[in-house]
């Protein structure tokens, strides 16, 4: 198993967000979870990915007692073992697509030789081998949205974390992203928690989970 959270609860002040929730994703496994805005749903991917931190429970990540561990420690894993994609691309403005896709195996340690390797290959496999040297500019939002993903798995992660990937995008460049994520466990094994509101993605998923009020129903 990958990921096992138990009994996750959340407060912000008085009121209680996440109100014991239990989730767990296999390896290969792509997971959607959906619900109305105010559901619960992005504080707990925010807490997955060790970005926020529970009020209760406990939090497995590849073997890893994540809440256990340190300031420095959680930092150096959540940049090789988690990966994230968010429905805004946040990729660097002035760097290439080719250099946004390096800056995370950069970070782990990585060589720039091994960087760009690592790169070229993700960005050929995203469909994306003539626009490496364009920066974000110049690309567009399904491009752009390609580069993301590219960059979140870089390192390779255990778990890839994606909030409202397709949000930002029309019908057919929507479908365009959705392929990229099931031909990514296709050919790597990848695991992916996806948070949308899109129904389409969601039915595609191996499992959809619905929110509500906290709590999985």
């Amino acid at each position: 198993m990958i990921m096992l959270a138990k009994d996750i609860h959340k407060h912000f002040g008085a009121l209680e967000v996440l109100k014991g929730i239990d989730f767990q994703a296999e390896e290969g496994e792509i997971v959607s979870i959906v619900g109305a805005s105010g559901a619960g749903k992005s504080t707990l991917l925010q807490i997955l990915g060790t970005l926020s931190t529970p009020d209760g429970g406990s939090l497995t990540i590849d073997g890893t007692d994540v809440l256990s561990l340190g300031r420095d420690a959680l930092s150096a894993f959540r940049g090789t073992r988690i990966g994230f994609v968010f429905q805004a691309h946040r990729l660097l403005p002035e760097f290439t697509a080719e250099e946004n896709v390096m800056i995370p195996a950069m970070i782990a340690g990585k060589s720039r030789r091994q960087a760009a390797a690592r790169a070229a290959e993700l960005l050929e496999a995203m469909g994306l081998e003539q626009r490496m040297d364009h920066k974000p500019s110049e690309l567009s939002g399904g491009e752009q949205q390609r580069v993301a993903i590219a960059r979140a798995v870089a390192n390779s992660p255990a778990i890839l974390l994606a909030d409202e990937p397709t949000g930002n995008l029309d019908s057919a460049t929507k479908q365009e992203v959705q392929k990229i994520f099931f031909d990514l466990r296709d050919r790597t094994g990848q695991t992916t928690v996806i948070v949308t509101h899109d129904p389409a993605l969601a039915a595609l998923c191996d499992r959809r989970l619905v929110m509500k009020d906290g709590k999985f129903i």
